[in-house]
C-alpha cells in the first residue's frame, strides 16, 4: 500500500504521459531529419527524458508536502492514501531523486546540469511560495508544466517558429486548466490562505479570465493550421475548437466542485489528445515505417 501511496503522490500516470510526449515531439517535430529509431535510441535523449521524469516526480512530492493540509479538504480520499507514506520519507525520496537528476544531467552536459538545477529550484520555490499568490502562481505552474519540452528543445537546438506556436497553444491550455483547478479547490485554498484568483476576485472574474485565455488559443491554432505545415494534425485543431466551444458553454453553467472537475478532465483530455495527435504531422512514420526503418 505504501508503494501505491507513493505512486499516487508522484502521479506516475502523468509522468508516463509526459515522457511519451517528449519522445513523440522529438521524433515528429524536433528531429525530423534522422530515422525515428535513431532518435528513440539516442542515449542522451533518454537521459534527458529520465531526468525530466524524476524531476517532475520530485516536484509532485514537494508540492504534496506543502499542500498536505489543503488536500485534506479538497481531496480527502487521495490525501488519506498519500498519508500512508510519512512526510519524512517523502522528503528523503525528494532529495534522493534530485541528486539522481543532477548526476544524470551531468552525464549529458554542464548545460543540462544548469537547466535541471534551475528546474528543481523553480519547482521548490513555486511549491513553497509562488503558488499561494494569484496570477503569478498560475503563470509559473503552467510554465513549469511545459519546461520539460524546452529541455529537449535545447538538446536538439531546434528553434523554429512552428515549435513555439505549438508550445504557446499548450501553455494556454495548461494555464486555463490551472485556473479551473483553482475554482475546483477554492474551499481548501480559502481555509489555508492561498490567495488564488477565485479567492481574491471571485468566481465570475475567474470565468472571464478563462474565457479570454480560450480566445487567445485561436491565435496559435490559426498559425499552425494556416501558416505552418502540420500535416493531418489540423484535424485535431478543428475538433479541438468544437471541444473548446462545448467547454465554454459548460464553464458558465458550472457552480459545483463536481462540475469544475468535469471541466478539468475535458482540458486534460484535450491536452493529452494533442500530444498523441503530433503523430499526424507525419503519419507515414506509422503507416509505412519509412523513417523508422529506412537506412541512413
Amino acid at each position: 500500500m505504501k508503494v501505491v501511496s507513493l505512486f499516487s503522490v508522484v502521479r506516475g500516470y502523468n509522468i508516463l504521459v509526459i515522457a511519451m510526449a517528449q519522445y513523440i515531439s522529438a521524433v515528429f517535430i524536433l528531429d525530423r531529419e534522422r530515422r525515428a529509431l535513431d532518435v528513440i535510441l539516442d542515449f542522451n535523449l533518454f537521459l534527458i527524458v529520465l531526468a525530466s521524469s524524476l524531476t517532475i516526480a520530485s516536484g509532485y512530492i514537494i508540492n504534496n508536502f506543502y499542500d498536505a493540509q489543503k488536500d485534506l479538504i479538497n481531496r480527502p480520499k487521495k490525501s488519506m492514501l498519500d498519508r500512508l507514506v510519512s512526510q519524512k520519507t517523502k522528503l528523503y525520496v525528494y532529495f534522493t531523486l534530485n541528486f539522481v537528476v543532477a548526476f544524470l544531467a551531468l552525464l549529458v552536459s554542464w548545460r543540462a546540469f544548469i537547466f535541471f538545477s534551475g528546474y528543481i529550484f523553480l519547482i521548490w520555490f513555486y511549491s513553497h511560495k509562488l503558488k499561494k499568490y494569484p496570477v503569478i502562481g498560475n503563470l509559473t505552474a503552467a510554465f513549469l508544466a511545459v519546461l520539460p519540452f524546452f529541455g529537449i528543445l535545447m538538446y536538439f537546438k531546434n528553434f523554429y517558429e512552428v515549435i513555439f506556436a505549438h508550445a504557446t497553444f499548450l501553455y494556454l491550455l495548461i494555464l486555463t486548466r490551472e485556473l479551473i483547478k483553482d475554482l475546483e479547490n477554492v474551499k481548501g485554498d480559502f481555509v489555508n490562505n492561498y490567495r488564488t484568483i477565485p479567492v481574491m476576485f471571485g468566481e465570475k472574474t475567474s470565468k472571464q479570465i478563462i474565457t479570454l485565455l480560450i480566445f487567445f488559443t485561436i491565435i496559435p491554432v490559426y498559425l499552425l493550421v494556416a501558416e505552418y505545415d502540420v500535416g493531418y494534425m489540423d484535424i485535431y485543431f478543428y475538433a479541438g475548437m468544437i471541444v473548446i466551444i462545448y467547454f465554454l458553454t459548460r464553464l458558465w453553467k458550472a457552480k459545483s466542485k463536481k462540475q469544475y472537475l468535469e471541466l478539468h478532465n475535458i482540458l486534460k483530455f484535450l491536452i493529452v489528445a494533442g500530444v498523441f495527435s503530433i503523430v499526424l504531422i507525419e503519419p507515414s512514420v506509422l503507416v509505412h515505417g519509412r523513417r523508422l526503418l529506412s537506412v541512413i
